[in-house]
């Protein structure tokens, strides 16, 4: 008879437990819509780690709930990022793992977290990742007309008109797909100034609330894609992929 003291990876066929986490900054992709969708290493780094540096620490409090996880948060967002950078490495230096996560996908792409993984790296200290949901990523499978190419991904245009224009004239010959993101706000505006800058037959799709409940795609013309959202919703986040000439 096994002895119920003994420490699991002593009994017959058990899996041994992972070692414990090394200390350094572990950067964790979290869910960008559907909460099921977080690995168990993300969710063995967040039970396991330190501290959490967090975007939104209300957010992330949602999802460490819904998996019982009680590990301390830190507020750590665009504003804050540079100021914690000191903190972040004296907490590693003495011993600390902390795990970096944003409100949805991974940090670092359109999100904080970037700032912090190079602080750590130049100090020499450790960065690791552990892979998980992305918008763009999703949205490029979904989109089915990449293949091989490539693409190019912009992230977020700048939020003045003449600087948006000029970049979308620039791009206006990409020989491959160029990806977006885009707010509820300026969707219907990216559109016209598409239309405006790339001509009336450029062809976008688009990608809607991936993962979640209301998930959408829908491709066409900016003017199709106009008459599309005068019947649906344009509430959440967008991923527009521009399609080559």
């Amino acid at each position: 008879m096994a002895d119920p003291a003994a420490p699991a990876h002593d009994l017959p066929g058990a899996v041994p437990s992972p070692p414990p986490l090394a200390p350094g900054l572990y950067l964790v992709g979290t869910p960008i819509g559907n909460m099921e969708d977080v690995t168990l290493r993300a969710l063995r780094v967040l039970r396991s780690a330190t501290h959490i540096l967090a975007e939104d620490t209300r957010h992330t409090r949602l999802l460490l709930d819904r998996h019982g996880i009680r590990t301390p948060l830190i507020s750590c967002h665009k504003f804050n990022e540079r100021a914690r950078e000191e903190e972040i490495l004296r907490r590693i230096r003495a011993g600390e793992t902390l795990a970096l996560v944003t409100d949805a996908g991974m940090p670092g792409i359109s999100d904080p977290g970037a700032r912090a993984a190079d602080a750590v790296r130049a100090a020499g200290l450790p960065v690791t990742v552990i892979p998980g949901p992305c918008a763009l990523s999703a949205a490029v499978a979904l989109c089915g007309a990449i293949e091989s190419r490539g693409f190019l991904f912009e992230g977020f245009l700048d939020h003045k008109t003449a600087a948006r224009r000029r970049r979308l004239k620039a791009l206006a010959d990409f020989p491959a797909p160029v990806v977006f993101y885009e707010s509820t706000h300026r969707i219907l505006k990216l559109l016209d100034e598409v239309e405006e800058e790339l001509g009336p037959a450029r062809r976008l799709f688009i990608a809607r609330e991936l993962t979640k409940k209301f998930e959408e795609t829908a491709a066409g013309t900016p003017a199709e894609l106009r008459a599309h959202y005068a019947t649906h919703s344009l509430k959440g986040e967008f991923v527009v992929i521009l399609l080559p000439r």
